[in-house]
């Protein structure tokens, strides 16, 4: 009997096998979106799990999940069944590729154009490698050289680069009327807490009584109550996710309002 069973298992796989060499050989010849789309359901496994091995690291789930979807896209696009390789094998370091560049591109906390990332990260391993050749630290008009690029292309990477690494507030700044140095914190003005906590308070209050009970229930849980989206989903009888979704939702629909 298990004999059979493993006999009939073996057979379904190579009928999968054969249907998806298909698909791809017809996708290839017709781009046709449909077939892709049957292709995308096929592997829309390899995503789920990949994108759950990051939980916890600051993003929600959702939106990795689609960071990963759209690596999965590309390696259908890329992939060529005559090379030899397994899809599965083929497309999961591309999927991981683009979850670590979306982690990467988040690091920067001021947006900045890709083409500036990029020529920074240059910059970066050039300057290593220009100090070992030229025995001194390289100038502007070195790294330019060396990379095929304008000076002011340079200098322009290199100024978008502190949206990646902002100043403490703890650095020491000098102060020419005392000896002692004062931090940036100490040369900041400070509002006054009482009149922000009133104008805050007045604000939430008026915002909470347009939300309808689902959606403040959802809030009051996640922001005061410390609940998780997976005790709240629980709560409600629906899906992480769902509960994810809708936050993102609800939040834009707060900045929405206060920015009126």
């Amino acid at each position: 009997m298990g004999k059979d069973l493993s006999a009939k298992d073996s057979v379904k796989e190579k009928d999968r096998k054969k249907h998806i060499e298909e698909l791809f050989r017809s996708y290839i010849a017709t781009k046709d979106h449909e077939v892709r789309n049957q292709i995308f359901k096929e592997f829309m496994y390899i995503p789920e799990i990949l994108s759950k091995k990051y939980i916890n690291k600051g993003v929600d789930l959702e939106d990795i999940y689609q960071v990963a979807s759209l690596g999965l896209i590309y390696a259908i696009e890329r992939y060529d069944p005559d090379k030899g390789f397994e899809f599965s094998s083929f497309a999961t370091p591309t999927i991981l590729g683009e979850i670590k560049k979306y982690f990467r591109d988040k690091e920067w906390l001021i947006k900045v154009p890709r083409r500036i990332q990029e020529l920074s990260r240059k910059i970066n391993m050039s300057k290593d490698q220009l100090q070992h050749k030229l025995m001194r630290m390289p100038t502007i008009p070195d790294i330019a050289a060396h990379l095929g690029v304008s000076e002011e292309e340079i200098i322009e990477a290199m100024e978008g680069s502190y949206a990646y690494s902002p100043t403490s507030l703890d650095v020491r700044i000098s102060n020419s009327k005392d000896e002692n140095d004062l931090s940036l914190f100490e040369v900041l003005g400070i509002e006054d807490q009482n009149m922000l906590e009133i104008e805050d308070k007045d604000l939430i209050k008026n915002i909470f009584a347009e939300m309808d009970d689902y959606d403040r229930k959802i809030i009051v849980d996640r922001y005061y109550n410390n609940k998780s989206q997976s005790e709240i989903a629980i709560d409600l009888g629906v899906s992480q996710m769902t509960i994810s979704r809708l936050e993102k939702k609800i939040i834009k629909k707060l900045r929405d309002k206060l920015n009126t």
